[in-house]
């Protein structure tokens, strides 16, 4: 039998996989989450074989950040991501974190069922075209002081917030900020959080 956890914020989609998954014979769904905090704390409790975990998720982390924190504190877990956008950037972060499976939601459900067992017998599954394109992506010019900053602001934080969290004065933030839409070649700090983000850099 093959434990899975599941985390996905959408209820209707965590319904719809967790029924899908538990008319599969060899298949456990030990708990179904909806954020990468819930993931990583109900991870350590049952120890499953595989975490199941879509990438855009609310809270303090998202599901590659959850999928990195798992295989640090429980190598024995092995991570697929489930993701509804092809982006390359999601691509080179599941990479760098290490993750054993990279999916499409649009996958066929028996895609799904094929990558938990293939992932869960020391496989790894990978989107071929997505991983063509990854090698294609430029490094991240960023620094991680702009990477910090940067995050913030794609959450919502103004100069003085980031400055604040941050520990730097508001002209830091705001010289920090020049920098980084002049590494980007973006038009403004928006045009920033978009390119970064498409390119996994945040």
């Amino acid at each position: 039998m093959i434990r899975v956890l599941l985390a996905e914020d959408q209820h209707v989609i965590r319904g719809a996989l967790v029924a899908l998954l538990g008319l599969e014979d060899d298949l456990e769904i030990v708990e179904a989450v909806e954020s990468g905090d819930a993931a990583v704390a109900a991870a350590l409790v049952h120890r499953p074989d595989v975490a199941v975990l879509d990438i855009d998720m609310p809270g303090a982390i998202d599901g590659l950040d959850a999928a990195a924190k798992i295989c640090e504190k429980l190598p024995s877990c092995r991570t697929l991501m489930l993701t509804g956008y092809g982006k390359p950037g999601h691509l080179r972060r599941a990479l760098a974190s290490q993750v054993d499976g990279f999916l499409l939601k649009t996958a066929p459900p028996e895609e799904l069922t094929a990558a938990i067992r293939t992932v869960a017998g020391g496989g790894r599954v990978l989107d071929p075209s997505l991983a063509v394109t990854a090698w294609d992506l430029a490094d991240n010019p960023l620094t991680q002081r702009e990477v910090d900053v940067l995050r913030l602001v794609a959450g919502g934080a103004e100069a003085t917030e980031v400055a604040s969290r941050l520990h730097l004065t508001a002209g830091t933030v705001r010289n920090y900020l020049t920098a980084i839409v002049a590494k980007l070649n973006a038009r403004n700090r928006t045009d920033a959080v978009r390119i970064a983000s498409e390119s996994g850099w945040i």
